[in-house]
């Protein structure tokens, strides 16, 4: 490749060099390394430029830059396009993909992390050599290196060239350190990225890095924005800088978690009760047995990990040192018998068994954004009405004692709201019906729940989860079209009379249950559900069908009943359709083991059915003429089954699809067997 060049050039760490001698070293740099035979004498960047542009254009060059931090680099070394030949190339490496983004080079090329074989090539090649093979003893222990560099080059060559020449001792004091204070050479290469960050964006790091890693993308970004750190933004800057990966869940690298932690624990090494953030259980079992908190803590999470069956003992003014608290997280029993202040400044209260039956008197939760008591004592969340304007995130599920709820007019961001196997709710607050951002309300198990709000018109809500709500008599009359709701769960409320006539409203769904409930027969309206994909219904007793207007878009249908009706549904509008599931009644477009008498005609409308189970329906008596593109048909066992649509069309049908039907006795003696034989159908 270098040789169709007329000149090369490069230019390493660009940022470390330009920080301590300026671009016009730079500049002079990469003109001496293109044009060797030449002095180039020049004081300021703007003559650099014009010496590059006029002197380059016309040659064909390649030019790599590395450690790029700033668009002036580009800027004052490789300008624009038209300062060099045709067919040069340029190569930039960067930690920040944006800085390449908004200078709008022609291809982005991200590394990723080394796989297992590749991760030991390049560390055996540092540590080794390159012709060396590692000796027996060496083996296990660069193993042991490589899995704790994560994949992560810098890490493995730094490691490897520290290794270098070491015996295997020295190897394994080496590794054990490494388990509790990681190469310092690699965290404050690591931690120049963070250097390079606003104010904002650190704190959206640290807080990942201690708190945050592998947690759920957007509750994580609800408290990050509920801390005023403009999380859309600050995290698009950490994924743009290679500092996190982000799909559903936030990731990041275990290399960069510990350099994070480790700039926490430099700010007061001897005192954690002084440092802003605390996570590890030594520390927080420090701070809280000792009483040496203080205002400058933010955040905390206090575990027990290392006597996970014990209970953690807080003593009841535990918090009343830290105002400035605004991230905790309890994931261990705790015991108080009292709890007397909790920081007004709490974004996330994440308490999992939180012990007492309410929330401190004190307590203000203007800032609040998550409130996760997910298997507490609360009965109710405190007593008369609170504001609530920030909080978007409420998950009390598995509360036994929970009886009441709060006033929801004082919550109006509310966007998710939990109360699942609560199983002491009556009612819920009528304010609940008007929470116009709400978008997941999960009240499944809720047991003891009677009524619901008169009217909802949650405009914005996306899933209703109402199964295991024996007790509710009522569904609320829907206000408006809610064209937001894709999924409602009504699974096992029976008692509930109303459904139909309201559930007319909801003509987006995409998901919907009604198995074990009031509706006997599936209503009309269904079939006006143009995005329904999902549909779970059950049978019941004597004839039942599904009436239509139009093709539905189904893609599975489930009945969950044990008592399927003795005559199937008519489906001949699902044109769609490829898979039938009858959970409890074996069907697939499999019918196995039921004991309907006769299939619907409207089954040979479904022109993409490809495969037909009928085993075991031992009440089965007539078969419908079948289509061609259906490939499979087994009829095993189907002892009534006597007539078919017509039996030369079924022995004709052969040609095209597998005919099993073992056992089919009826249906031999009204059909010429031998014949059958002869198409290689199987009747005993």
């Amino acid at each position: 490749m270098l040789p169709h060049f007329e000149g090369k050039c490069f230019l390493a760490d660009v940022r470390e060099v330009s920080n301590k001698h300026g671009l016009v070293s730079l500049q002079k740099q990469l003109l001496s390394q293109i044009l060797p035979d030449e002095c180039f004498n020049f004081f300021n960047v703007h003559e650099g430029n014009a010496i590059i542009s006029h002197r380059l254009s016309s040659k064909k060059v390649l030019v790599v830059l590395d450690d790029v931090d700033n668009i002036q680099h580009l800027k004052c070394l490789v300008g624009r396009r038209d300062w060099f030949g045709l067919g040069s190339r340029i190569i930039v490496t960067t930690r920040d993909e944006h800085l390449l983004l908004s200078y709008r080079v022609d291809d982005v090329y991200k590394p990723t992390t080394l796989n297992l074989k590749d991760a030991l090539r390049l560390f055996n090649l540092k540590a080794f050599g390159d012709d060396t093979i590692p000796t027996e003893d060496f083996i296990e222990l660069s193993e042991h290196v490589v899995r704790y560099a994560g994949g992560l080059p810098l890490a493995l060559e730094v490691l490897g060239s520290f290794l270098c020449g070491r015996d295997a001792s020295q190897w394994r004091s080496a590794i054990e350190r490494l388990k509790l204070d990681s190469n310092k050479e690699i965290l404050n290469r690591l931690q120049i990225s963070f250097d390079g960050l606003e104010e904002r964006e650190k704190n959206i790091f640290l807080d990942i890095a201690c708190f945050f890693n592998g947690e759920e993308k957007n509750l994580v970004m609800k408290v990050l924005d509920g801390c005023e750190f403009f999380s859309e933004i600050g995290i698009d800057v950490l994924i743009k800088k290679s500092l996190i990966k982000v799909n559903t869940h936030l990731w990041m690298h275990d290399l960069l978690q510990e350099m994070g932690r480790k700039i926490i624990k430099e700010k007061c090494i001897d005192e954690p009760g002084k440092r802003c953030r605390l996570w590890e259980e030594k520390d927080v079992h420090h701070v809280l047995m000792k009483d040496t908190a203080t205002n400058v803590i933010e955040g905390m999470i206090i575990d027990h990990k290392r006597e996970s069956s014990k209970t953690f003992n807080l003593n009841d003014d535990a918090f009343s040192k830290m105002k400035k608290l605004r991230l905790l997280k309890v994931l261990c029993p705790t015991n108080c018998d009292d709890l007397k202040y909790l920081s007004n400044e709490l974004r996330l209260l994440d308490w999992i068994r939180y012990p007492l039956r309410s929330l401190p008197l004190s307590f203000q939760p203007d800032h609040l954004v998550a409130l996760l008591l997910p298997f507490s004592c609360i009965e109710q969340l405190w007593k008369g009405n609170r504001p609530m304007y920030k909080l978007k995130v409420i998950n009390l599920e598995g509360s036994l004692n929970l009886i009441k709820t709060p006033d929801f007019t004082m919550a109006p961001n509310l966007e998710i709201l939990v109360l699942e196997g609560c199983t002491r709710i009556v009612e819920v607050h009528p304010s609940l019906g008007v929470l116009k951002r709400l978008k997941l309300l999960n009240l499944r198990g809720c047991k003891s729940l009677r009524s619901l709000p008169t009217k909802i018109g949650m405009e914005s809500l996306e899933t209703l989860i109402l199964s295991g709500c024996s007790s509710l008599v009522r569904f609320s009359e829907i206000d408006g079209k809610m064209e937001h709701l894709k999924t409602l769960d009504l699974y096992g409320c029976y008692k509930v009379k109303n459904l139909s006539e309201n559930l007319k409203q909801v003509e987006y769904l995409e998901e919907l249950d009604l198995s074990e409930t009031s509706i006997r027969e599936p209503p009309s309206f269904i079939f006006q559900l143009k995005n329904l994909k999902v549909l779970y219904f059950n049978g019941c007793k004597g004839p039942s069908k599904l009436q239509q207007n139009r093709p539905s878009p189904f893609k599975e249908i489930q009945i969950r009943t044990s008592s399927m009706p003795l005559m199937l549904p008519s489906f001949s509008s699902l044109s769609s359709l490829r898979e039938l599931k009858l959970r409890d009644c074996n069907l697939h477009l499999d019918l196995s083991g039921n004991n309907f008498i006769s299939i619907p005609a409207s089954l040979t409308r479904l022109p993409k059915l490809k495969l037909l189970m009928l085993r075991n329906c031992k009440e089965l008596k007539s078969l419908p003429e079948l289509l061609t593109s259906i490939a499979r048909v087994c009829i095993d066992g189907c002892a009534s089954l006597e007539v078919v649509a017509s039996p030369s069309k079924v022995c004709n049908l052969l040609d095209l699809a597998s005919i099993k039907a073992i056992n089919c006795y009826r249906l031999a003696e009204n059909i010429n067997a031998l014949t059958l034989l002869k198409k290689h159908l199987k009747v005993n």
